[in-house]
């Protein structure tokens, strides 16, 4: 007579065979306050403690007794192995901005409004801080790549009252590049619905705190130098290719946590442009 070996292939002592013969481990089961379980000795309680690797159990007499959690224990008839509750962590009440945290937010509809700022490692960082308090809103942030063509892009946008735009630009000092674009545009037919701010900066990257770096100040580059890679020069940081400035923008960038590492010259304005492009449209 021939034997059926199924898909063993005949071989009683494969991995295959001596796994379907093995017994499937019991479950993993936290134990959680008031679960209740029973011993292999017959004893039932309710979990009250968990402790130093042991796991109080009352019954319905009030006696308590101590055994080592692991395996030997029932639910509901089967065996499972009981281990201790993982804690529950709870959600942030503040974001990254200091705001109150919104949770269980669905997917909104992005207003009509936009955010401009000069480049990508602006937008990365007003993302990385504001971006909960941007969802909720429905605001979105695009790099312009520079502020040589603000006024262009103003006038394509054509912003009105139910449809802002909100700018923020590098070095907005007196007598710069940027505050005269800033003062053409405000002074251009779309003005009343543009909201210009900026920062001292010369570029977002001296908004973090130098501390956070583990340095006492941002280096002193000359003028008409590249300022980036100036200052990754005399920080002795790779400096050459454009890759070398990715890559320690992602550095500095992955050690700001929240708005308490910015500088304040940084968040009122970016604050300032929120409530800009969200406020109810007046008549």
């Amino acid at each position: 007579m021939q034997m059926d070996w199924g898909s063993w292939g005949g071989d009683v002592l494969s991995a295959e065979a001596k796994a379907a013969r093995t017994p499937a481990p019991p479950a993993r089961v936290e134990a959680v306050r008031d679960l209740v379980v029973e011993r292999h000795d017959g004893f039932v309680g309710a979990v009250v403690r968990v402790e130093a690797g042991l796991v109080q159990l009352e019954d319905r007499r009030g006696r308590v007794r101590a055994f080592p959690l692991g395996r030997g224990f029932f639910v509901d008839g089967a065996e499972v192995e009981l281990v201790p509750a993982v804690a529950k962590q709870a959600a942030p009440t503040r974001t990254a901005s200091g705001s109150r945290a919104v949770h269980g937010l669905k997917a909104r509809v992005a207003l009509p409004s936009r955010i401009l700022v000069e480049g990508v490692h602006d937008a990365e960082l007003v993302e990385q801080v504001w971006g909960h308090d941007l969802r909720v809103e429905g605001v979105v942030v695009e790099p312009l790549h520079g502020a040589d063509d603000l006024a262009d892009i103003v006038a394509a946008f054509a912003p009105t009252r139910e449809r802002r735009l909100g700018v923020l630009l590098d070095h907005l000092v007196p007598g710069s590049k940027e505050s005269r674009i800033a003062e053409a545009v405000a002074r251009g037919p779309h003005g009343a619905h543009v909201r210009i701010v900026g920062h001292p900066f010369i570029d977002i990257w001296q908004a973090v705190k130098p501390a956070r770096l583990g340095i006492a100040a941002w280096p002193d580059v000359p003028k008409g130098e590249d300022w980036k890679r100036g200052t990754l020069r005399r920080l002795g940081m790779p400096h050459e290719s454009q890759e070398d400035v990715g890559r320690a923008w992602q550095r500095i960038r992955s050690r700001v946590r929240d708005w308490n590492d910015l500088e304040p010259a940084l968040l009122g304005r970016v604050e300032e442009l929120i409530d800009f492009v969200t406020a109810p449209a007046l008549p």
